[in-house]
């Protein structure tokens, strides 16, 4: 009778220790996703078309399944010439922004290598790293998107979304950014009316920023010969 008692008291052991710990996984499942789902549940969408560049984000704030504020900015004009916006936390946000302010004027006129360093600093620094967000940014020659996992993505189409209903606005967006007549401007806003009607984290509050094809460059494209040779001959003036 003792070794049968045992023999129960020990299955039954077993039995608690197994269920209390398929309950802590559980619950450590669902705060994961409930974070990851908190730090994307927006909509950014940035469209290349015809030298015009377009920003365009909604203004929804959630909090798990409570609207907290319709009207947030999301888009940033940066200095020289450079567009940004983002999907995460604000806070988080804004200091990557600053990070990148920083690094541009470390490196003017060049996105692409501000981009990069920020995307090094990011993954390395002991205190960037707890960072939650994920940006997007743009000049008038190159469009970035740079995560904390230490990755710039450059579209190869111009179109680049992020967010929850990131997504949906990229595929409307590159369904119809080569439409004539349409400009980028048109395409983000139809997109991003699409993205609306159909995530349940992005309101139709949007926020836009832009770069026209007459706005000065900020960005690093190399150059021309023309403009070599007249510098050259001003020189040789001196």
């Amino acid at each position: 009778r003792t070794a049968m008692l045992r023999r129960a008291a020990k299955q039954l052991a077993t039995c608690a220790f197994d269920a209390a710990t398929s309950r802590g996984a559980a619950a450590s499942s669902t705060s994961r996703t409930f974070s990851s789902s908190a730090a994307h549940a927006t909509t950014v969408l940035c469209v290349r078309k015809d030298g015009e560049v377009v920003v365009m984000a909604d203004g929804q704030v959630t909090l798990g399944s409570q609207v907290i504020k319709p009207n947030v900015k999301k888009v940033r004009r940066l200095p020289r010439g450079v567009v940004g916006g983002f999907a995460g936390a604000t806070a988080d946000a804004f200091t990557l922004f600053e990070r990148l302010e920083m690094k541009l004027e470390e490196h003017p006129g060049q996105l692409t290598r501000a981009a990069v360093e920020l995307a090094k600093a990011w993954r390395n620094d002991k205190y960037l790293r707890r960072l939650e967000a994920t940006m997007v940014v743009a000049d008038k020659h190159h469009t970035f998107q740079i995560t904390g996992g230490g990755d710039v993505i450059e579209p190869h189409d111009g179109v680049i979304g992020i967010g929850s209903g990131g997504p949906y606005a990229t595929a409307a967006a590159r369904a119809l950014v080569d439409i004539d007549g349409m400009d980028a401007m048109t395409v983000a806003k139809k997109a991003m009316n699409i993205a609306a009607d159909t995530c349940v984290y992005t309101n139709h509050n949007f926020i836009i920023e832009s770069i026209g094809p007459n706005d000065d460059a900020g960005g690093d494209e190399p150059a021309k010969k023309g403009d070599e040779k007249e510098k050259g001959g001003k020189e040789s003036k001196k």
